[in-house]
């Protein structure tokens, strides 16, 4: 029975996480079940199209062009080179492909029409695109989705109390904007945060308490533990528990029953086990792949031996059925 709320107060999502943890997992595990098939997990690949060079100030971000954290900046790949990646992350069992641009907004112009390019082709490989681009209007937002994109991501990062400790070059309500903008052109929104920024227990329900007054919520919640870079003003923040972890995981499920939440950045470092708590609270989504933009990924290996430990499938596309018979 679906019991989607829209009015979660800070004080109500607080208890929720604050539970004595195993009760917690076990209610989020129980949720799960209720909506999902426990054991499937949606495989996605996130490749990064355009790196480094951006103007924003995001205190976590290596591609930030005002850091010196070494990472090698590249224009926008050629159309070719993505649709080959696109391939490999769908033989490998990936069912959605993520493609990631260090801009600040989106411009029309000819890198535009490439990205464009580079949605219409994943899009007819019966994977599921998403793309994560920066600030976007609505006509731009159509533009894709008219081009086959299933899902944009467009993180929130923290509570709007806490953002301006973390980012100063763009407004919490741009942000909110843009994923309006995403909704209007009928497009999948994928939006979620960081923990371990020196954030408060109050500052992750902040930011679980603004998507989830989103209606309908967002589609997908990646939660990303902070990976922290030399030459960025978080590389010093101290590592959190694997526990503050299973926390927002199983409040996360609690909270958006219907919608897919992903173990994001920092899950290189949690051991299987850890791993394994995640997905019994509630989480049924991962990046697959070497790298997540410029942070490391566990291998592919590892993460296929990971599945037949736990014994975890790969979620289908939900685009196969779409796409014609060769």
């Amino acid at each position: 029975m679906e019991n989607l709320r829209y009015d979660w107060t800070i004080e109500e999502l607080k208890a929720i996480y604050n539970k004595p943890l195993l009760d917690l997992v076990y209610e989020a595990a129980t949720v799960h079940r209720e909506n999902f098939n426990a054991r499937e997990v949606q495989r996605s690949t996130l490749l990064s199209i355009k790196t480094g060079g951006c103007v924003e100030d995001c205190a976590y971000c290596p591609q930030a062009a005002r850091y010196s954290t070494g990472v090698n900046t590249h224009k926008l790949l050629p159309v070719e080179t993505v649709l080959e990646a696109a391939q490999k992350a769908k033989d490998d069992g990936s069912s959605r492909f993520c493609m990631g641009a260090a801009w600040r907004e989106v411009r029309d112009n000819r890198d535009f029409d490439k990205v464009i390019d580079m949605v219409k082709g994943v899009s007819d490989m019966g994977l599921e695109v998403c793309s994560t681009l920066g600030m976007i209007t609505d006509e731009q937002a159509k533009k894709l989705k008219d081009a086959g994109l299933d899902a944009y991501n467009h993180n929130l990062d923290t509570s709007e109390e806490y953002y301006k400790e973390i980012i100063s070059t763009r407004e919490y309500d741009n942000r909110l904007q843009s994923i309006e903008n995403t909704r209007k052109a009928g497009i999948t929104v994928c939006s979620g945060g960081i923990i371990g920024m020196g954030e408060s227990v109050e500052d992750r329900m902040g930011l679980i308490q603004t998507l989830s007054s989103l209606n309908p919520h967002p589609e997908s919640v990646p939660i990303n533990i902070l990976v922290p870079v030399e030459g960025t003003p978080l590389e010093n923040c101290e590592k959190i528990s694997v526990w503050e972890m299973v926390r927002m995981v199983a409040t996360a499920r609690i909270v958006f029953q219907k919608s897919l939440v992903r173990l994001s950045a920092g899950r290189k470092d949690l051991t299987d086990v850890e791993q394994g708590f995640c997905f019994l609270a509630g989480a049924n989504s991962i990046f697959a792949g070497d790298e997540l933009l410029t942070t490391p990924n566990p291998a592919f290996n590892a993460d296929k031996e990971l599945f037949e430990t736990l014994g975890l499938v790969n979620m289908p596309s939900k685009k196969i059925k779409e796409v014609a018979p060769v």
